[in-house]
């Protein structure tokens, strides 16, 4: 063990000594086991290291389910399936659950749309700590109403929580600017272990290092159409991978089908080792997104060793550090397929930037690293 690992192990065990065991209720996402996005990661891998480390910790979940998983206690509530409803109407009854029949006292919010959840828990002497991830108003999936209430709501989460988590500097140094507020940057975490499985590749028929790969939802400003307009132009034998689905409305699905061309492959979401093994043996990964803060998927692909593409966004730029490359968002397909035919053409860089990726992880990206900094400020401010 080299000497900054001892004093990390050193540091964690006098944390452990002189914290109380908390007890904490998590609020906003879907639930676990996770199998959706990132704040459902987040969820399960935060809070099972917390639950080792003796605190208690209840999430919130919008399906029927056990009612333990990992020793965490999951309270599973309805919710209405509407893009607009599911999340409020859960977080509000949970909410309910909490003032009504338990005697947690310390809140974790994910999300900023429910930062209008804070004030009443606050009302009622709880401690809310709200992870508003990025910029959710600017997605191109929201109408009028939806963008101007997330965007007050971003107002409100500094107004009302006791404190702000954001995911990246880039959103941290937006909240100090535009409302003159402090939040603690936590970004999301990553494994850096590459599945040694292949079966799921067979059955898809896909080959180690034979295809690009695209991992999110197929939503708009995810610009999978940057992608699958970028792969059409190139002149090569790898296939184009997009691992994912809709969300709500299939119009979009619809528009990238009809322009991607046979060699692509739509898997629909995968989760698991499946998931791992389809992250663990692509040539290149793709990160098109053109809005957000640290995208969990981007953070996986790289810990998972991949030579990652990312669209040029300031928090994308940040997460990839010098261990990833870039393609100009504004000129969309265009500069990503230039990009991309270089890669393939000079696969000595891509191996030199899959080593990069993971050390970048593992010094900064890690999920114990994660669960320290959850755990410190949640201490902090119980």
């Amino acid at each position: 063990m080299g000497l900054k690992e001892l004093l990390n192990l050193t540091k964690r065990s006098f944390f452990t000594i002189i914290m109380t065991i908390m007890k904490i209720a998590v609020l906003g996402t879907r639930g676990i086991p996770a199998a959706y996005s990132g704040f459902e990661t987040c969820v399960e891998q935060v809070s099972s290291r917390l639950v080792k480390r003796g605190h208690k910790v209840t999430v919130y979940c919008r399906t029927k389910g056990v009612p333990v998983y990992k020793g965490i206690k999951l309270v599973n509530l309805p919710t209405i399936s509407n893009k607009y409803l599911d999340t409020f109407f859960h977080t509000f009854i949970s909410v309910l659950h909490v003032v009504i029949r338990s005697k947690t006292n310390t809140i974790l919010i994910f999300g900023v749309g429910n930062a209008v959840f804070c004030l009443p828990l606050r009302i009622f002497k709880k401690k809310v700590i709200i992870n508003v991830d990025g910029l959710d108003w600017k997605r191109k999936k929201w109408g009028a109403f939806a963008r101007w209430y997330l965007k007050i709501s971003e107002r409100w989460a500094g107004s009302f929580a006791n404190e702000v988590i954001t995911d990246s500097n880039v959103i941290r140094q937006y909240y100090l600017n535009k409302y003159n507020k402090c939040t603690h940057m936590i970004a999301y975490g990553a494994y850096t272990e590459k599945s040694e499985k292949q079966d799921f590749l067979a059955k898809s028929g896909l080959k180690t290092n034979g295809y690009i790969l695209f991992v999110g939802r197929l939503v708009p400003e995810n610009c999978a159409h940057h992608l699958i307009k970028a792969y059409n132009l190139l002149n090569t034998k790898l296939k184009l991978v997009v691992v994912g689905g809709g969300s709500y409305s299939d119009k979009y699905m619809r528009y990238l089908k009809s322009e991607a061309n046979p060699n692509t492959l739509f898997t629909g979401y995968v989760f698991g080792e499946d998931y791992r093994q389809i992250v663990s043996n692509a040539y290149v990964f793709v990160e098109s997104s053109e809005v957000g803060g640290t995208h969990p998927a981007l953070l996986e692909a790289m810990g998972m060793g991949n030579c990652v593409m990312v669209n040029d966004i300031p928090p994308n730029l940040e997460t990839i550090g010098n261990a990833g490359l870039s393609y100009k968002g504004n000129k969309e397909h265009l500069d990503l397929a230039e990009k991309l035919d270089n890669l393939i053409g000079n696969p000595d860089i891509v191996e030199k930037y899959r080593k990069l990726a993971m050390k970048r992880i593992k010094k900064f990206y890690s999920w114990e690293l994660v669960a320290d900094k959850y755990e410190e400020l949640i201490n902090e401010c119980d």
